[in-house]
């Protein structure tokens, strides 16, 4: 397997969607409850960054095995287009599923058993997006698994590893989190909407109904452009009601990259050429929560 496919197997430019809660998480545990635990944070990474790569091959792998086109089996689908050895799929899921496993068993020791049953949940979830009877995929409810369980539970989840010893599971702490992680959990959703919207046609035929299905395209990009405005929004939300520090007003030299990508994407919805527009947004905004973060960060430091 060339590292080419390799990287298309695992979606590796729509990585973004994990590495991004983890760096919010992070932040707002060192922002908010001022602690950070570097080498646990580092491990949970790690398991967290091979567990995502086992899903996105898992994905691919029981859309090949479940899907009765020979078309997409042959042409769409990177398994059958590339002849990827099943066996060495496989071995490297295997491989990414349970070193992620072991290392989260040796954080739960480490940090305590709230982050096994958080762990049990994401673990999951991944396994039913794209198995079982009905897979979340296939359902009008994709978006919302992919965007709570990476938007949400990664930014808790890095939380709670960056502040165990302090860690308080009050309602209040848990809101604060939410609306922190809120506008990673809209975009990641609607990396998962814009490729459904992209693949409406190829998941009509195969009998995938998806939440595109029941809304059309037309109504579904309206939707999808509605969302990245409400992220935006929920950042100068969570600005203003001090969740996020005024720093964070930085979002604003990102709008016009955002905009034009939404504009890409409004006028185009071809997953070859227009599907990376929303992870460019997520790029995007993310980079400006990051870089309000760094100003807070360095300002703190001078001050």
């Amino acid at each position: 397997m060339s590292l080419a496919n390799f990287l298309e197997l695992v979606e590796f430019k729509a990585k973004s969607a994990s590495v991004f809660p983890f760096i919010v998480g992070l932040f707002f545990s060192w922002y908010f409850l001022n602690s950070v635990n570097a080498a646990y944070a580092i491990l949970f990474f790690v398991a967290m960054f091979l567990f995502n790569m086992f899903v996105d091959i898992w994905d691919n792998y029981n859309d090949y095995r479940h899907s009765d086109l020979e078309i997409y089996k042959t042409g769409t689908n990177i398994i059958g287009r590339e002849h990827l050895s099943i066996p060495l799929l496989q071995g490297i899921m295997a491989t990414f599923f349970f070193v992620a496993m072991g290392i989260g068993v040796f954080l739960t020791v480490q940090v305590g058993w709230p982050l096994l049953w958080m762990g049990i949940f994401c673990f999951l979830i991944g396994l039913l997006y794209a198995a079982g009877p009905v897979p979340i995929s296939n359902t009008p409810f994709g978006e919302l698994a992919s965007g709570f369980t990476m938007g949400v539970m990664i930014t808790l989840i890095s939380v709670y590893i960056n502040s165990y010893q302090i860690f308080q599971w009050d309602s209040q702490l848990l809101w604060k989190i939410l609306l922190a992680a809120s506008p990673e959990f809209v975009w990641i959703a609607n990396i998962m909407f814009a490729n459904n919207i992209c693949d409406a046609h190829e998941d009509e035929m195969n009998k995938r109904h998806t939440i595109v299905h029941y809304l059309g395209v037309k109504t579904s990009v309206w939707l999808w452009n509605a969302l990245n405005v409400l992220a935006i929004l929920l950042i100068f939300f969570g600005i203003y009601v001090g969740v996020y520090p005024i720093a964070l007003i930085a979002i604003v030299v990102m709008l016009p990259m955002i905009i034009k990508q939404m504009r890409l994407f409004t006028h185009k919805q071809v997953k070859r050429e227009t599907f990376v527009c929303s992870v460019k947004i997520l790029i995007n905004g993310s980079l400006g929560l990051c870089l309000g973060f760094l100003i807070y960060l360095v300002y703190s430091l001078v001050a």
